[in-house]
């Protein structure tokens, strides 16, 4: 039997402890879950594991041996495989190629094709996959690709196989495939470690349950022996939620309809209406498809199929610039990559949506920009000497104001808002809560998408829930606690 184990140890990023003296082994011949909302250290732990950062203190080994790796290459030759929802598989080639790539046997200077399908076929009989292995990877469905990556990261003979989110763009006849393949595993002396969001999935495929909250070990237990309560429980202790104010009313004019609206492997048949005033979070896991339906709407990606209607009027073929100007805004989920210009500064970046309304032909009407970035640092509390200031030497709590603002000056009806509380510390939070609560009480309608589910239990007055693709319920924050709303996120039900 393989151990894979940690001895205290701590990741530390400036201003926050990613990881927090973790100590915990892993057996072979098992599936270990670990899991934990985001932001518990689940990614980092995996991260340390396969050789992408090195731990600030604490050892890690395999079978009593410390393991340092310089890099992730380094931790697949001690034999640690990675297999991450991406898919890395070559579409013009074969099965076969795919798992033998760069060690395709040779018969003197050519490819001994016959030996190359033979061990491949010899190799998924083995895992009991049932994929020829002359199958060119383009005419694969999803889950046997991603079983595959699997199949690859097991042709290398690895000690250790993380396994990360695995299951997340699978349907669920497919995963029962993928977990037939994991079970195969088992009777190689492999040790796995399986991290997902799918709480429902580890009763079925997980041996043992490492639980982290804040970078700390909860602790371990036996799947046989724990009940979803106790899981839940474990992950978000006795949490305290704040409340939204009790001023805030929603009218009932609908201000925004979506009817139908799909895009090919993203999203399906999503209909919701959106009132005057509300603000209206969607919950789910990573790849549930909220921050592509968004995009939809907002008209940065094309939408397939349904119809949006806005302020009572359809839209035809929606663009960022066309629902701008009809009065939708979106402060993106990536603010450094999408939200802010990093090279520009305060004034610049409180001004790009509102460059039509400032501007005299080609040139800025100075005078309407001034009060234009003095009312939003003023409104907002945007901490800054001048404006002039370059956005970067602003904290991540003011940059996500100063991403808000720049929408804020158009005076939008609604404003669609996609994690943002991303990255900045509790009292930012606070205030960017302040700030939507604030467009309520002015008749501003809200959509809000974060993966913190306590979030939207604080802050929204309805909740659509979406999983992988669609939406699969409404609640009212009043009426849930916390477990039953990752519980539903997760596949599960409401207890």
């Amino acid at each position: 039997m393989s151990v894979l184990r940690t001895e205290h140890i701590t990741k530390i990023y400036p201003g926050t402890v990613a990881l927090d003296d973790v100590s915990v082994s892993f057996e072979s011949g098992k599936v270990h879950a670990v899991i934990g909302k985001n932001g518990s250290g689940k990614s980092t732990l995996v991260k340390i594991f396969s050789g992408a950062i090195e731990q600030t203190k604490g050892l890690f080994s395999l079978d009593d041996t410390n393991l340092v790796f310089k890099d992730p290459i380094d931790a697949f030759k001690k034999g640690i495989a990675a297999v991450y929802q991406e898919l890395s598989l070559v579409q013009g080639m074969t099965v076969a190629e795919n798992i033998l790539m760069g060690r395709l046997p040779m018969r003197g200077r050519l490819v001994d094709w016959k030996k190359t399908y033979q061990l491949a076929g010899q190799l998924l009989k083995e895992l009991n996959v049932d994929i020829p292995a002359d199958t060119y990877i383009y005419d694969l469905s999803m889950w046997q690709c991603q079983i595959l990556e699997i199949v690859k990261a097991v042709s290398y003979n690895p000690k250790v196989l993380l396994l990360d989110e695995p299951t997340s763009a699978l349907a669920a006849n497919e995963i029962q495939m993928l977990f037939k393949t994991i079970r195969a595993l088992k009777t190689r002396d492999v040790i796995i470690i399986y991290i997902s969001h799918k709480l429902h999935e580890l009763w079925e495929i997980a041996d043992t349950c490492t639980v982290l909250r804040d970078g700390k070990n909860i602790g371990t237990v036996s799947m046989e022996n724990v009940s979803r309560a106790e899981v839940l429980h474990m992950m978000f202790g006795n949490l305290e939620l704040k409340t939204r104010p009790r001023d805030l009313r929603v009218a009932d004019e609908v201000v925004l309809s979506v009817r139908g609206l799909g895009r090919k492997n993203k999203f399906q048949d999503i209909s919701f209406d959106l009132k005057k005033g509300e603000v209206l979070g969607i919950a789910g896991m990573l790849g549930a498809g909220r921050t592509e339906l968004l995009r939809a709407i907002f008209g940065a990606d094309r939408a397939d199929t349904g119809e949006i209607i806005f302020c009572g009027e359809k839209i035809v073929k929606p663009n960022p610039e066309k629902m701008r100007n009809t009065g939708l805004a979106l402060t993106p989920e990536d603010r450094k990559l999408q939200g802010l210009n990093l090279k520009g500064t305060v004034r610049d970046n409180l001004c790009y949506a509102s460059l039509n309304l400032i501007s005299n032909g080609p040139f800025i009407n100075k005078k309407a920009e001034s009060s234009f970035v003095d009312r939003q640092i003023r409104d907002l509390e945007i901490k800054v000497s001048q404006s002039d200031d370059p956005i970067t030497s602003l904290s991540g709590g003011n940059q996500q104001k100063v991403v808000v603002g720049n929408w804020l000056n158009i005076s939008p009806r609604v404003m669609f808002f996609d994690e943002p509380s991303r990255g900045i510390d509790v009292n930012a939070k606070q205030q960017i809560f302040q700030i939507i609560w604030e467009q309520s009480r002015k008749g501003i309608s809200s959509i809000m998408v974060s993966s913190e589910l306590e979030e939207l239990l604080e802050v929204c007055h309805r909740i659509l829930i979406m999983r992988e693709g669609r939406l699969t319920g409404e609640i009212l924050p009043e009426n849930i606690t916390i477990e039953d709303l990752y519980s539903l996120c997760m596949g599960g039900e409401a207890s």
